[in-house]
């Protein structure tokens, strides 16, 4: 991962967190009971976005330090992982941002769709950046080609048998 590419996440998770705090303390002014878990839901979720990618914004906090350093410590697509479960460790995440998802299906208002939309931008480009850069097109025609090899070798291995 590039330096401007690890800084784009970096100000990506720092505003995802501003917002869904903003979004998240006007979501709690109201009375139905779901507006309130989403906007609680939105402001742990810019803790959590604040303690990984912008500690600095948690100096008074014991633990920050501990908690930045090993996000700092975690690949891509564990940090894109944090934010849904992948079923295989290799495979491209799908859905990256279970935690930005989570309020949005608690109450669907525009408050939650545009507070948790940086928040949900900020897995995505972590799992971007989990796939990896775009391979030539030399090396994929070999591999195409070898493929293609292997398969006529079984199906001639295959004919040979059912004679």
């Amino acid at each position: 991962m590039t330096w401007w590419y690890r800084w784009l996440c970096r100000m990506a998770g720092l505003l995802g967190g501003v917002s869904c705090a903003f979004a998240g303390l006007w979501n709690c002014v109201t009375i139905n009971p779901l507006n309130i878990a989403a906007g609680v839901w939105m402001m742990l979720n810019a803790f959590v976005l604040f303690l990984c990618e912008a500690p600095f914004c948690c100096q008074f906090i014991e633990f920050a330090n501990a908690a930045a350093a090993r996000a700092d410590r975690l690949r891509p697509w564990q940090k894109a992982a944090f934010f849904k479960k992948q079923r295989e460790r290799r495979s491209a995440p799908r859905l990256p941002c279970r935690m930005a998802a989570v309020p949005v299906m608690l109450s669907l208002t525009l408050t939650t769709l545009f507070g948790n939309a940086i928040a949900f931008a900020t897995g995505v480009l972590y799992g971007l950046s989990a796939l990896g850069k775009k391979g030539d097109a030399i090396s994929y025609a070999r591999i195409q080609q070898q493929k293609q090899m292997d398969e006529e070798k079984l199906a001639g291995a295959l004919e040979g048998q059912a004679l």
